[in-house]
């Protein structure tokens, strides 16, 4: 058995968050991300298979840190459908890297906290 993390998944992401009620609106209305559950002073979604959590800052977790890469299978489709819905995107997607058999594609937002998320697409070449 392995004693480092080598094929370990993702289990969970942590988010702080400044309003958890306005924050748990925004990833489950406008991005559409699945809600799983509420505890208290926490929101729970499914992305994916891995876990988000949101929490209002609390002890040594007061920054927002992390970056969420949302990977879509039609990066233009989801930027035009959340540009709708009001997320300000700053780029449009673009190639980030050639690979043999696909483009990387992305584009970077930010939620209501600052934290930076973007949308990724392999597309197929």
């Amino acid at each position: 058995m392995a004693a480092d993390l080598a094929g370990a998944p993702l289990s969970q992401v942590a988010l702080v968050v400044r309003n958890l009620e306005a924050a748990t609106a925004f990833y489950r209305d406008v991005l559409g991300v699945p809600f799983m559950f509420a505890a208290p002073n926490l929101a729970f979604f499914n992305v994916g298979g891995t876990r988000l959590m949101l929490s209002p800052p609390e002890g040594e977790f007061t920054q927002p840190g992390s970056v969420l890469y949302f990977k879509v299978p039609d990066i233009r489709a989801t930027h035009a459908e959340l540009s709708r819905r009001g997320v300000a995107f700053r780029d449009e997607p673009h190639i980030v890297a050639p690979m043999p058999a696909y483009d990387l594609w992305m584009t970077f937002f930010k939620d209501l906290d600052g934290n930076t998320l973007a949308l990724m697409s392999e597309v197929p070449r």
